[in-house]
């Protein structure tokens, strides 16, 4: 039964990378953390799975074998870019746009077009690929290019949006995972020109088969990257944007906002409620007595930070003050210790409080004393 076909390394490792696609695919989809996001990716690695599925069986020879799988309705590549963006979306709203469904129009007319060109009789079938097979294809890689590129800039837009949210709200905001999400888009934008390039070398000096091998792995290696990846951060949390958002009273009294920034600054410090590693803007109103919005404005209009900023210029004077009174802690521990929760965050924010590194900063002690 299965004379004739040939299982070599092409076959194998799109194999791999498929058998693996499709198992995080269904950990994904059982996930309750973060569920619309998950089940959302979990969809889009079932669709790359799917599309790298004609190549794996290609390079074995089913086609050559049983030329009916012709426009079998593996490949629904327009899926790929809108389900992009629906789980960037879904991660930090908690759910697809309204009328989400609407983003995959394209791919479910693709699907059908390819369905009902699998159903045709096979004689038929034979003169309806030889018509319209390579214009189809040329359209469709178009399509996806052309999605990739404005789902990728929608998405960066997200991006923007959801990380001011964070830093306005959130003492150490990175430790949500709007890195991972950065790094989901950004893998999206690398595998555009790699695409795009593959495309036009296609059309100006056919590549055949073979010669298409190295899109493909390509593919995978972008749909291994987001799954691996995503299954590590399938359970970070994720604050949605509407949790974020800073409720504006409606008739805010008229007040000195830098002073009351400085009053409050002032008694955070004191009270040392910077070193609390979950610290949040609504945490820190009920603390010091006041609501959300008011403080948010003491912050940003008064002493012209977020919030991140302000938490973190703090943490760094605990750290710096330490250094000054002649620690030799690891600075890594005087970081955890003053609240911060990386190494990355600590090094960035004592940077920008102080303009030096603190391993720089330290020296600089040492050698005045």
């Amino acid at each position: 039964m299965l004379e004739g076909l040939v299982f070599g390394w092409r076959t194998a490792i799109l194999t791999v990378a498929v058998v693996q696609l499709l198992a995080i695919a269904v950990a994904l989809s059982r996930t309750l953390a973060n569920r619309a996001a998950n089940r959302t990716l979990a969809l889009l690695l079932v669709v790359l799975a799917g599309i790298l599925t004609p190549w794996l069986i290609g390079f074995a020879g089913f086609y050559d074998r049983w030329r009916w799988l012709t426009f079998a309705p593996f490949q629904i590549t327009l899926a790929v870019a809108p389900l992009i963006y629906l789980y960037a979306h879904a991660l930090v709203t908690g759910r697809w746009p309204r009328h989400g469904w609407r983003h995959l129009a394209p791919a479910m007319a693709q699907a059908a077009f390819l369905t009902a060109s699998f159903a045709l009789p096979m004689p038929l079938k034979s003169l309806w690929s030889d018509l319209v097979y390579r214009p189809y294809g040329m359209v469709a890689d178009l399509c996806v290019i052309a999605g990739l590129a404005l789902y990728g800039i929608a998405g960066l837009g997200l991006l923007r949006g959801y990380r001011a949210l964070l830093a306005a709200q959130r003492s150490d905001d990175h430790r949500f995972a709007a890195r991972w999400l950065s790094s989901a888009i950004g893998a999206t934008l690398v595998l555009l020109p790699v695409w795009a390039i593959y495309v036009v070398w296609n059309a100006v000096a056919p590549l055949g088969y073979a010669g298409l091998m190295g899109l493909y792995v390509a593919i995978a290696a972008f749909a291994l990257y987001l799954a691996i990846e995503g299954w590590r951060h399938a359970a970070l949390p994720f604050p949605h944007v509407a949790d974020l958002a800073i409720p504006e009273p409606d008739q805010p009294p008229p007040r000195d906002w830098r002073a009351l920034g400085e009053q409050w600054a002032a008694k955070v410090a004191a009270e040392r409620w910077h070193l609390d590693p979950d610290l949040s803007l609504a945490t820190l109103a009920r603390r010091l007595g006041t609501n959300t919005s008011h403080l948010s404005r003491a912050i940003n209009e008064g002493l012209g930070v977020n919030f991140s900023s302000f938490i973190g210029r703090l943490r760094s004077e605990t750290v710096a003050a330490a250094l000054r009174d002649g620690s030799d802690a690891d600075l890594l521990d005087l970081a955890l210790d003053a609240g911060f929760s990386s190494k990355a965050s600590f090094n960035r924010a004592f940077l920008a409080a102080f303009g030096t590194t603190p391993s720089t900063y330290r020296r600089n002690v040492a050698k005045h004393e």
